[in-house]
């Protein structure tokens, strides 16, 4: 699916999310908008500066009352750090949040965002987080930061779900930036899986790699389970067969193909902010 080649100045963002559904289907066309950068064209803005703004732009959709997914991440940060400081000037109200991580409860906590479950609230109003990739059908690669599973939940059972990200996140096909595709998956017998799903992606010359923390021993989530990561040389020819070809295995608790399931994908750029929506 081709993006739309024209673009309009940014109208409200409560424009984009008419249609509540988060499940789009594959005809309606990607639409781009963008906005003017309220940055001189001299300013140099780093990676930082770029997950900022689209932060800020995604945090636009929030509107008082709402249960909120909170996302995790470096971009996610900046999101929960916004509404935190919107809450905390009265600009917001009624907030409840639902974060997809311990290191956002954490910092949601301490900006005196009120938490909760998704035992508690089934269905949530809106998610937000970031991603690291984006392919031009608004599917996305996410989970390098180790919170596939909570994240995977925690935004399907939300009504719309806003991705936030700079324009390095965008690939022509998922996989394609080079970067590891997570796969969560149970401590027991994780090598078994491991040579299983450098077979499955023999052919594309993917390489699946036990991930490792900083003392070299096998990363551990949230949810007491390893990540292997898998390395593709070229984007993936089909990511929905190869999502379920995945989960087909014993073993396998999540993986980080989030397919359809975006309802829009701010992005910053050079020349400012744009939104894609399908």
């Amino acid at each position: 699916m081709a993006a739309a080649a024209a673009f309009s100045i940014l109208p409200s963002p409560s424009a984009y999310l008419l249609n509540r559904g988060r499940r789009r289907s594959a005809a309606v066309p990607i639409r781009c908008f963008s906005s003017p950068s309220a940055t001189p064209p001299s300013t140099i803005l780093s990676q930082d500066d770029l997950k900022k703004l689209a932060a800020v732009k995604a945090v636009e959709y929030v509107k008082s009352d709402m249960v909120l997914g909170l996302g995790t991440g470096s971009t996610a940060a900046f999101v929960v750090a916004e509404i935190g400081s919107l809450l905390s000037s009265g600009k917001l109200g009624g907030i409840v949040g639902v974060p997809t991580s311990k290191r956002t409860y954490e910092q949601a906590k301490s900006l005196g965002i009120p938490l909760s479950t998704l035992d508690e609230h089934p269905r949530l109003d809106l998610a937000i987080d970031g991603a690291d990739e984006v392919d031009p059908e608004l599917n996305l690669v996410k989970g390098r930061g180790g919170a596939l599973l909570r994240e995977k939940m925690v935004e399907a059972a939300s009504d719309k779900f806003v991705v936030v990200v700079d324009d390095t996140k965008l690939v022509t096909g998922l996989g394609g930036s080079g970067l590891a595709m997570p796969v969560e998956v149970v401590q027991f017998c994780w090598k078994y899986n491991q040579t299983r799903l450098q077979e499955l992606f023999v052919e594309e010359g993917c390489e699946a790699k036990i991930r490792l923390d900083a003392d070299g021993k096998p990363y551990v989530t949230d949810n007491s389970n390893y990540i292997i990561d898998l390395y593709f040389k070229t984007p993936i020819a089909d990511a929905s067969a190869a999502g379920k070809e995945i989960s087909s295995f014993e073993g396998v608790v999540e993986h980080g193909l989030f397919l359809d399931m975006a309802t829009a994908v701010i992005i910053a750029g050079k020349e400012g902010v744009s939104i894609k929506t399908k």
